[in-house]
């Protein structure tokens, strides 16, 4: 599967470029920069517009095999010579954000409050490939890079920004460089990022679910405020385990039963690739719980858990047959806690509503809803 380049890699082609041009005078169709990764990026250059002291152009966000919002979406650097002071021994880069690229107004991010959303190694990125051309130029005095993406202020609205405190548009992101296809790990750096936010707020308590489902779960049935808290995806393990290293006390989890009741059986990341036995995990439950036969052999045809609970409903064994999965999912959570952290858990379903509840679970979601 084919690579991507991140949008910190498009905007220190970008910068690299319009330095060029600027500083050197001559056009430039191609670029290449070295990405954290080792991999060099070959990006072709658009729209460059120059001035008497600036230059300006842009580079195509390509997102490779696994695409995001981003990708197409065209990424500009405006570079400017603020001064030509040649006292210094190297020049000075600053970099800022313009249009379409995030502020930062919470703390707890890669940047502090009050900065563009261009986090720390894109500005290495950028600030390494401008004094390339620096050097290349004998210029020692200070250039503004500004970084925009006209198209931001409305992809933003598909992000998590709005949620973490990033106003105004997209963060230019990247660690090392490039989008490596069907990655996972975006979405634990999200999920981290999303944790520090709430813990840099002082919070000790935080709410988790793997998905809208849940959230929207917890807004109807507590009114609870979605924007407290955090998705985890499939990544239940890993979450638990970034909590504790993020200092949280107290964690609840709440979830559709399709999702949480691999957790029953030890499983920590509910993707259906990583396996899938809920209706095994239920049928379990249910003869420990009393089930008959029949009702046992009526489940083993069910394709959904919803209908699986409409059979346990209807033969009134629900109740019990929660509390065994209960009891399963506490301990198998409680476990990879490892006494680091509290931690409970609330089962539902969309038709049936909340199914099951751990034993402190309603206590911590009180205390939650007095935040």
């Amino acid at each position: 599967m084919r690579h991507g380049f991140t949008t910190g890699s498009c905007a220190a082609a970008a910068a690299k470029a319009a330095a060029y041009m600027l500083l050197l005078g001559k056009e430039k169709e191609m670029i290449t920069i070295m990405t954290p990764k080792g991999i060099p990026y070959h990006a072709q250059i658009l729209n460059p517009f120059r001035q008497e002291t600036s230059v300006s152009c842009a580079v195509r966000k390509d997102g490779g095999d696994d695409p995001d919002i981003t990708t197409g979406c065209l990424v500009f650097a405006k570079v400017t010579i603020e001064s030509t002071d040649h006292a210094k021994e190297e020049a000075c880069i600053i970099i800022e954000g313009g249009i379409g690229v995030g502020l930062v107004t919470k703390p707890g991010l890669d940047q502090p409050v009050g900065n563009a959303a261009i986090n720390r190694v894109p500005r290495q990125m950028i600030k390494k490939e401008v004094l390339e051309l620096c050097h290349l130029a004998d210029f020692k005095g200070t250039l503004l890079v500004e970084i925009s993406i006209p198209d931001g202020l409305t992809l933003a609205k598909h992000t998590f920004n709005p949620r973490l405190g990033i106003v105004g548009g997209i963060s230019v992101l990247g660690t090392s460089g490039i989008v490596e296809p069907m990655s996972s790990q975006a979405l634990l750096d999200t999920i981290k990022v999303e944790l520090n936010v709430h813990r840099e707020a002082c919070e000790t308590m935080i709410a988790v679910s793997p998905g809208n489902y849940g959230l929207d779960f917890m807004k109807e049935s507590y009114n609870y405020d979605l924007n407290k808290s955090v998705k985890c995806s499939n990544f239940i393990g890993e979450t638990i385990d970034m909590a504790i290293q993020c200092g949280f006390e107290k964690m609840l989890l709440t979830g559709h039963i399709g999702k949480l009741v691999k957790v029953a059986g030890g499983i920590m990341n509910t993707h259906s690739k990583e396996g899938d036995c809920r209706m095994e995990l239920i049928i379990a439950a249910s003869l420990k719980a009393g089930a008959s036969i029949e009702v046992l052999q009526q489940m083993m045809e069910c394709v959904t858990t919803t209908e699986a609970v409409h059979i346990l409903k209807e033969n009134c064994i629900l109740s019990k047959t929660m509390d065994q999965l209960m009891e399963k999912i506490e301990f198998y959570l409680k476990r990879r806690a490892v006494g680091k952290i509290q931690i409970e858990c609330m089962v539902y379903d969309n038709q049936f509503g909340e199914l099951g509840a751990s034993s402190g679970a309603k206590k911590l979601l009180a205390e939650l809803l007095q935040r």
